[in-house]
């Protein structure tokens, strides 16, 4: 019966949620979500409740997600007062989804507070910022841990199983196409937020997609030992919030490169300047001795190697092999949740419970460190290679 299931309630400080992700990935559809269900299942008797504290620079923004809250049937509180809530022992997690080049200063605070971190990607704008934060956190005994959502996606659950199932065989080669068309600005809206595009406020493609796919490498295909990368600003001007041009001083695509441990290619690109013709947004495919897989956000296809077409290259006749028929989708085997709610339920299991949490804020200085090699492989135009970051 209810009086008798114990909770652990586990207050979370959560800096910079009023932007895009931060309301919908991390809010609405992970700490809401979480709340309205009663809390994290530990069992029968036992559960985890997130109570977060809101906080930023705008009370109007902080406001709205308080009547969001509200509107689902869910009780919550903010402040403007981001040190008061830090001095607030009833508050033992700090989360922060700000912009890349508020985090170092505000995850550090959180640090001296006291208070177990988790938060966004990029950790920092530099590699050795970064692993400030891992080495200070880890200095004072403080859990912590940085969101790598890509790794929940159901795609990328089913290629996991593949791997451990040993369907590829001997892995030979992984290639990652990511992006989409973010407008200008003139005449349609922005997908995006302009800072995106600018260099001085943490902008730029690399710094964002380069932490994915180290994880997402790292993870599931092998460590990453080197990188060449080349960027671009195909897009010189854009049009920000208030419709104002302005000059995009940041990358918006990227091509890199990349050697992994056994001697797997990896190649991802990824451009906010591409029309997409290709099954999502995202798409992976694994090559290997054995057979190949294509996975997107939710999907999967695989194509074993004795259903494998004989092709010949005859490009005088039409092909008579239907190229897209030799597939077979991976069924789905469980239902698979919102990828960031089911980390963040890792991570207060992790901080309730003090279960196992690997995706520390070392992580996180892997994504940063392959992310600055990256634009430092674009500016020698050379492979550089990738140093190991000790724990």
């Amino acid at each position: 019966m209810a009086e008798n299931i114990t909770t652990h309630t586990v207050g979370i400080i959560m800096n910079g949620v009023t932007g895009r992700m931060g309301t919908h990935q991390h809010l609405e559809r992970s700490i809401l979500a979480i709340m309205r269900s009663g809390g994290v299942r530990v069992s029968d008797t036992e559960r985890i409740m997130p109570a977060p504290l809101l906080v930023g620079r705008n009370p109007a923004k902080l406001e709205r997600l308080e009547r969001l809250a509200r509107d689902a049937g869910v009780k919550i509180k903010w402040s403007i007062d981001v040190d008061a809530a830090l001095a607030d022992p009833a508050y033992t997690v700090y989360f922060d989804a700000q912009t890349t080049n508020r985090r170092y200063e505000w995850v550090k605070k959180a640090v001296a507070a006291g208070k177990h971190v988790y938060c966004e990607k990029p950790t920092a704008i530099t590699t050795d910022r970064a692993y400030e934060l891992y080495r200070l956190a880890k200095q004072a005994g403080l859990k912590n841990g940085v969101v790598q959502d890509k790794l929940w996606l159901p795609g990328l659950v089913k290629l996991r199983t593949l791997l451990e199932n040993g369907f590829f065989g001997r892995l030979l080669s992984v290639r990652g196409e990511f992006g989409y068309w973010v407008f200008e600005g003139d005449g349609v809206e922005p997908q995006r937020p302009s800072w995106n595009y600018r260099a001085e406020d943490g902008g730029g493609i690399i710094i964002d997609m380069l932490c994915h796919w180290r994880y997402v490498l790292d993870n599931l295909f092998g460590e990453v030992k080197g990188v060449s990368c080349l960027g671009a600003t195909h897009i010189p001007e854009r049009r920000d919030e208030s419709g104002k041009a302005y000059k995009a001083t940041a990358d918006d695509a990227a091509y890199a490169t990349f050697e992994l441990a056994g001697g797997v290619v990896a190649h991802f690109n990824s451009s906010w300047c591409t029309r997409v013709r290709r099954d999502d947004l995202l798409t992976i495919q694994v090559d290997g001795t054995e057979g190949s897989a294509v996975a997107t956000l939710r999907d999967c296809v695989i194509q074993p190697r004795s259903a494998t077409p004989r092709c010949i290259w005859n490009p005088d006749v039409d092909n008579p092999v239907d190229l897209w028929a030799g597939w077979t989708r991976v069924p789905d085997q469980a239902p698979c949740d919102n990828a960031f709610k089911v980390q963040w339920e890792l991570f207060l299991r992790h901080v309730a419970l003090d279960e196992p949490f690997r995706w520390t804020l070392l992580e996180g200085a892997k994504g940063v460190q392959l992310a600055e090699l990256g634009v430092a492989s674009w500016k020698q135009r050379a492979w550089v290679d990738v140093p190991e970051l000790k724990a």
